[in-house]
């Protein structure tokens, strides 16, 4: 009777002790390191289906400036809390197509719900946008639910001007994110708040003052008061005397972040790692399961595909071949050859994977990539002439490889010129100003019916042909793509280019439309794979970048929140995020 009795006393303590801790967080926001409480009544049945007769509403903080990897790091007592209720990635993107970012395309990526593309906002003064046919979720609401009360709480008068004209009302406090706050608190007096927008900019302007990293002390400190002002803002929510009868959605998000010194050898080369695009993103309710989103490990993306297979032994090779064999002939003119390259076969001496020419004979005209060993090599000679020979590296070794090289004129003297995976190679003078034009066909796999050896077991892709000398750098600065388009250095002087991504059939496609197309021998097969290669940075799907909260996404759950229905004429970019519920009904 004494245990029970000690007992049933501590576990009165500890009620007390947790009911104390329980009224200074609802007082606080951060006391006790306890959770937001979650003020349902506990005493139904269970409802996973997170329907419910409450008046749903939105709370939507922006932070600008705020990176979500420095959010992380710091790690502030409030947003700690909200969480832990919450659908949330530090790794969330501001967006992943434009080349600029700004405020004010950010801040109408997430208003809008649509990218720049659309809305046109790529400068900070907002010229030449077109949001006038890419609404604001305040338009949008003012034509599905005319009766919904919307107000814009700003730090940047420029955000209202722009984005929030059709808001019930819009208050302006320029740089001065306390009034903000207190705004926000004022507006939670009223019975009749329905869409509450709050925008706070002193992280913005301590980082780029002073850095947006989490060694600046400014910047830290501004995140900090935000921090503060929304437990605050949280308090004064939960303390609405409406709170029981009304279900918010409470979306805390910065709107991009902001550049940092670089990271030396960073092997991440996709625009995760772009710290201007680096946000958070956080979707609350006091009923969610915490659910953090990661990024996909992008440092690390594998290269997938398919690709022609050729493989042989001495005479006996697959290949594939261009029917016009003037194509590849330069005369005199300087041109680029590149491609990749996985070269799967046993060290041997000769055999050639990449030609325009007959043999290796002195003499008999054009140019031929072979190997030799376990590195490649290229053999060059004109009518009459010697051959010329320098050597491009090892590639025998499973691993995908980017190879080019070039013929060009270096003042008076025509030179070739080496290049593997974004390092220069070799110079190599070519004895004759000759030309090396030849009457074979351009040839992928093996080629010869004389002086060719060894055995071959490669994949080949991504094979261009430029008419001029692409400048060294250019040609290093892009060995790592995958693809060639519009914005690759000489585009408009691709004279072929085959992706060799076809995946069946026996035709390689020239996407150039100037070439022609490669015929596959019967022998030839394709291989799909699936490889990672330091040496390549495969290019990111769309939906890779998806996998992880992007601030189109923001309209795009709040309407589904709202219960708006989504026209497919407004175009939007988003897509929502499902939240999971507690073991609880409303």
């Amino acid at each position: 009777m004494k245990n029970l009795e000690k007992n049933t006393a501590t576990n009165v303590f500890r009620s007390l002790t947790a009911a104390v801790c329980l009224a200074f967080v609802l007082l606080f926001g951060s006391s006790c390191n306890k959770d937001f409480p979650n003020t349902l009544n506990t005493n139904y049945k269970n409802d996973t289906t997170g329907i419910n007769n409450k008046t749903r509403k939105v709370l939507y903080i922006i932070m600008d400036g705020v990176r979500g990897k420095a959010l992380r790091a710091l790690n502030p007592p409030v947003l700690a809390q909200i969480v832990k209720k919450s659908i949330y990635a530090y790794d969330g993107l501001t967006d992943y197509q434009t080349s600029t970012m700004t405020n004010a395309t950010a801040w109408s990526n997430m208003i809008t719900g649509v990218t720049s593309d659309k809305h046109k906002v790529t400068t900070e003064n907002f010229s030449g946008n077109q949001i006038a046919s890419f609404p604001s979720l305040f338009t949008r609401f003012r034509q599905t639910n005319p009766n919904l009360r919307s107000v814009s709480i700003a730090a940047s008068k420029i955000f209202n001007d722009n984005l929030a004209k059709d808001a019930t009302v819009t208050l302006n406090y320029e740089n001065d994110d306390a009034k903000v706050k207190d705004g926000v608190i004022e507006e939670f007096k009223k019975d009749d708040a329905g869409i509450v927008v709050a925008q706070f900019h002193s992280a913005e302007v301590a980082g780029a003052a002073s850095g947006y990293t989490d060694a600046s002390t400014n910047y830290i400190n501004a995140i900090k008061q935000q921090d503060t002002y929304i437990g605050e803002i949280m308090t004064a929510l939960q303390g609405r005397k409406t709170f029981a009868s009304e279900d918010w959605l409470v979306v805390i998000a910065s709107n991009k972040g902001g550049v940092i010194p670089a990271i030396p050898n960073n092997p991440d080369k996709t625009v995760y790692a772009d710290d201007t695009r680096n946000n958070f993103i956080i979707f609350y309710n006091p009923r969610f399961v915490s659910q953090f989103v990661p990024k996909p490990d992008s440092d690390k993306l594998p290269y997938s595909g398919a690709a022609p297979n050729f493989t042989g032994t001495n005479s006996a090779f697959s290949f594939a071949k261009l029917p016009n064999a003037t194509i590849g002939n330069f005369g005199t003119g300087d041109f680029t050859f590149q491609c990749k390259i996985r070269y799967d076969g046993p060290a041997s001496n000769y055999p050639s994977f990449i030609s325009k020419r007959a043999s290796f004979t002195a003499g008999v005209p054009g140019w031929v990539l072979f190997l030799e060993g376990d590195i490649f090599q290229l053999n060059m000679s004109q009518v009459g002439q010697g051959n010329t020979q320098v050597s491009g590296g090892t590639i025998r070794d499973g691993i995908w490889h980017s190879i080019a090289f070039k013929v060009w004129m270096n003042g008076s003297v025509r030179t070739v010129t080496m290049y593997k995976d974004g390092v220069k190679g070799l110079d190599k003078v070519i004895t004759n100003v000759g030309n090396f034009d030849s009457p074979a066909p351009l040839t992928l796999g093996g080629n010869f019916i004389s002086g060719e050896g060894g055995t071959i077991d490669l994949l080949i892709k991504e094979v261009a042909m430029f008419n001029v000398a692409i400048p060294d750098a250019a040609i290093l600065a892009n060995m790592r793509k995958t693809t060639i388009d519009a914005t690759f250095p000489n585009y408009n002087n691709l004279v072929g280019y085959w992706p060799a991504n076809e995946g069946g059939g026996s035709t390689l496609a020239d996407l150039s439309g100037k070439a022609g197309n490669f015929t596959m021998s019967s022998t030839a097969k394709w291989k799909t794979f699936t490889d990672f290669s330091p040496n390549l940075d495969p290019t990111v799907s769309e939906a890779t970048y998806m996998v992880v909260p992007n601030n189109v996404d923001i309209p795009f759950q709040i309407y589904t929140w709202m219960g708006v229905i989504i026209q497919p004429s407004w175009q939007l970019k988003g897509k929502s995020w499902k939240p999971n519920y507690t073991d609880v009904r409303i």
